[in-house]
């Protein structure tokens, strides 16, 4: 009876959710965060005093948290600009009209993270994105019209008719007016018939620290620049820092504090007020049956919760969405994203979602509601281990940004879960495609190269180039992420340490690690540098190389490890027998050779023999460089002893070294 219940509970709930997103999708379309544009007025970077750097971060993060509870704009100011004063930051952020809550907080988020990378030590910045624009001075520029300056875009598909370039002209002066003038809203947006089979749509917003005549100038001066780039094209966007006006053949904006809705085609003023009263009467007749069905779930599961604990989520609206502070909130800079969110984008945590277990817990796949797709991270509650990773990955992988590093997007703190929200890797790992024999079929040499020399990127900005320098830890295959056209991306910051200004070294009683990608020095004592680093990198270099994992090479014909096995090859000069059998006579050679050279460097026994990432980049691109002659690789690091590999040689595919271990047994 009580599993009869539980299923109606379910059942009602899927229901509901089902016409909440009907009614979503009936009235707007999936929007996507593009990036516009920027303008860091400056063209050379500056020393920013470390007052003024302090006070930039400050606001940056005020407008980021503010964005989850305003209506989509506000401005703010922090430091002082008198008494001999040259500290002052003053910040901005305005979400377009039709967009709020969460979507709104995620965008000003993002703006603000990205404005200080693509903008670095700049007084003055401001960057632009489909929804939102982002802007900060160390001047006051609250009220100041601001039309220079200016970025349009335009769409594909041209037009040479002169009555649409006129009808689009007039509409667009007709939306100015309305929102300078019959609305004060300073936003506005609607469309119109152009004929009897197409429509038309506009936008037109100001920064709304502007008064209306201040608005209309913005506007005007934005229309005036259409003929010069936009008015041949169907659809257009010219915007500047204070002001915007958008016009397409397709309804781009959604639907939220305005009353004006699309009518259809062919109707009469009077024909148009009848369709809207049946479109609100029928709006109101879905929205109380959905509140109907909510209060029905809510009451199904009141009287089950004293039964037994059913955790089934109400759905809300999506507009709903805010941003959720927590006294667990690590790190400022990472934006927290609601669980009812992180639910309905994976399915509850479906099954059918799930992408693959790891160390830390599960990972699904899920896809927000402004379309993009993410990969969730979710910590196994019964992981001690998984809670200290979670936090660190909180701690660091926020502040680097790196196209050779998986980004962080988010994270969410609530109902006991500990989640990482990251961008979606549509090819997986490495390892998933290196180690299938028919799937590293598609790995040409080119490509391998490829996410050799991207790996090399990444690792270099780990440790020289970001603003903290961080040791990894637990580079392996596993963990280097694949996008949509391959190239890699380092993941999993839950090892990583940071070194202090002038540190090199440092020393550890709890070693984390993976066998066969650690080196001996921190396997054995514990130390653990740059150079750990790079040995890991050496060791995956030779397996892009040869196709196979170091973990469980000398379980195959060969009989030892792949970094005593690649070792023994060099030294008697037949180096290219290391080769991955599918890339044999692609021509190749002195390539390889010169890629199985650097990662022998890279894995000698001695740390202080190492090359440094930005020695091996050099290397790596270079074609006429001299490489030192290698040493002996260090022993291979595992738990397996000699008996248990020699009764285990024929079974090839075994993996041994694909968990996070803390116990290290070198053989």
């Amino acid at each position: 009876m009580e599993g009869t219940t539980q299923l109606k509970v379910r059942s009602i709930y899927s229901f509901a959710l089902l016409l909440l997103l009907s009614l979503k999708l009936l009235v707007t379309k999936a929007q996507s965060l593009n990036y516009v544009g920027d303008d860091c007025h400056n063209t050379t970077e500056e020393a920013l005093s470390s007052a003024y750097q302090s006070n930039l971060n400050n606001i940056l993060v005020w407008l980021s948290s503010d964005a989850a509870t305003s209506k989509g704009y506000n401005h703010n100011s922090i430091g002082n600009n008198t008494s001999g004063g040259d500290d002052a930051v003053y910040g901005l952020y305005d979400c377009r009209g039709d967009v709020v809550g969460y979507f709104c907080q995620f965008c000003v988020s993002t703006a603000r993270r990205e404005v200080l990378q693509r903008c670095p030590n700049r007084v003055s910045a401001i960057i632009w994105y489909d929804f939102c624009i982002l802007r900060y001075s160390n001047e006051n520029f609250f009220g100041n019209v601001t039309t220079y300056p200016s970025w349009h875009e335009v769409g594909s598909r041209n037009t040479s008719s002169a009555v649409e370039i006129q009808k689009g002209e007039d509409f667009m002066r007709s939306l100015i007016r309305k929102a300078t003038k019959e609305t004060n809203q300073l936003f506005y947006m609607d469309g119109f018939n152009l004929s009897s089979t197409e429509r038309r749509y506009g936008l037109v917003q100001c920064s709304r620290d502007l008064t209306n005549e201040g608005c209309r100038q913005c506007l005007e001066a934005m229309l005036a620049q259409v003929p010069k780039c936009c008015e041949q094209k169907v659809g257009w966007q010219v915007l500047a820092a204070s002001c915007l006006i958008k016009y397409d053949d397709y309804i781009f904006y959604l639907f939220h504090n305005q009353s004006s809705l699309p009518v259809p085609n062919k109707q009469t003023a009077k024909q148009g007020r009848i369709n809207k009263s049946r479109i609100l009467i029928i709006c109101l007749s879905v929205l109380g049956s959905v509140a109907l069905l909510c209060f029905s779930v809510f009451c199904f599961w009141c009287r089950n919760r004293a039964r037994k604990d059913v955790q089934i989520p109400l759905p809300i609206p999506l507009s709903s969405y805010h941003n959720v502070q927590t006294e667990e909130t690590l790190n400022p800079e990472l934006p927290t994203i609601p669980l009812i969110t992180i639910l309905q984008s994976t399915d509850n945590f479906s099954e059918a979602s799930k992408l693959g277990e790891g160390g830390f817990g599960p990972v699904y796949k899920g896809i927000l509601p402004d379309g993009r797709q993410i990969a969730v991270k979710r910590l196994s509650k019964a992981s001690g281990q998984g809670s200290e990773e979670f936090k660190n990955e909180v701690m660091f992988i926020a502040k680097l940004q790196h196209r050779n590093l998986v980004r962080l997007l988010a994270c969410c703190l609530e109902e006991n879960e500990k989640i990482l929200v990251y961008e979606y890797m549509p090819n997986a790992s490495l390892n998933f495609h290196l180690f299938d024999d028919e799937k590293k079929k598609q790995l040409d040499w080119n490509l391998r190269l490829s996410i050799i020399n991207g790996i090399a990127r990444g690792i270099l900005y780990l440790h020289e180039d970001s603003r903290l320098k961080v040791i990894h830890r637990d580079l392996k295959a596993s963990n280097i992420l694949l996008d949509d056209e391959m190239n890699p991306k380092i993941s999993d910051f839950g090892l990583a340490r940071a070194f202090e200004k002038g540190q090199n070294q440092a020393n550890t009683k709890r070693i984390m690690g993976t066998y066969g990608y650690m080196a001996p020095e921190y396997a054995m004592e514990g130390l653990f540098s740059v150079k750990s680093d790079v040995f890991s990198f050496g060791v995956l270099v030779l397996e892009i190389i040869c196709g196979k994992k170091n973990s469980g090479f000398y379980l195959s014909e060969c009989g030892q490890s792949l970094l005593l096995y690649a070792w023994r090859t060099w030294c008697e000069g037949n180096c290219l027998e290391l080769l991955d059998p599918v890339l044999k006579n692609s021509g190749i050679d002195s390539e390889v050779v010169k890629c199985i050279h650097i990662g022998l460097l890279c894995v000698q026994e001695d740390a202080a023999d190492r090359p440094t990432m930005s020695t091996v980049i050099v290397m790596l691109a270079s074609e006429t460089m001299s490489l030192p002659k290698p040493n002996r690789p260090a022993f291979s690091v595992g738990r397996m002893t000699f008996e248990e590999a020699s009764t285990s040689k024929s079974s090839k595919n075994l993996s041994i070294n694909d968990v996070t271990v803390s116990n290290i047994l070198p053989r």
